[in-house]
Parts: C-alpha cells; structure tokens; sequence
C-alpha cells in the first residue's frame, strides 16, 4: 500500500459520506476547513477506509493533528496499515 492507494481511498470514501465528488486530493487540502468535515463524516469516512483498506482505528489512538491535512492523515493511515502488517507477520 503507498500513498497514492490510500489519497484514492480517502477520495472514495469522503466522495461518499459528503455525498459529492472529491477528486484531485492535494496534501495540503485541510480535512476540516477545506472540506468542511465535522466530527460525525470523519467518523464516517474512517468505518468507509476501515472496509476498503482494511484499516483498524483504535479511537484511543485518534490524535486531531492526524486529520489535518491530506499528507498527516495519509501518514496516519500508512502507519496504522504499517502496525497491522507487522503484526499480522
């Protein structure tokens, strides 16, 4: 999985809990000022990435600077999916 998976993951899934397209992704796009994500479509969007990635998000270990931005969330879930590898070995 490299960045370029999971940016397209993250078009499909925001694409579908905004219920609007969301294409051309750009690291600096800001989660919430940008395209105004609240709480509520984050949550969404992570059960959206849980299904096609196969990304397990412990919400203890949510951390607001994680859902910045594209790049830092890109970060995240590449870590996460990192530590599941790992432990799947």
């Amino acid at each position: 999985m490299n960045r370029s998976d999971v940016t397209t993951a993250l078009e499909t899934a925001l694409s579908s809990v905004l219920d609007r397209p969301v294409t051309e992704l750009h690291g600096g796009t800001r989660l919430f000022d940008d395209l105004h994500l609240d709480s509520t479509t984050m949550l969404e969007m992570l059960m959206e990435l849980e299904d096609s990635l196969g990304l397990e998000v412990d919400p203890e270990e949510l951390d607001a600077d994680d859902f910045e931005t594209v790049d830092t969330f890109t970060d995240f879930a590449l870590a996460q999916l990192s530590a599941e590898h790992g432990k799947a070995a």
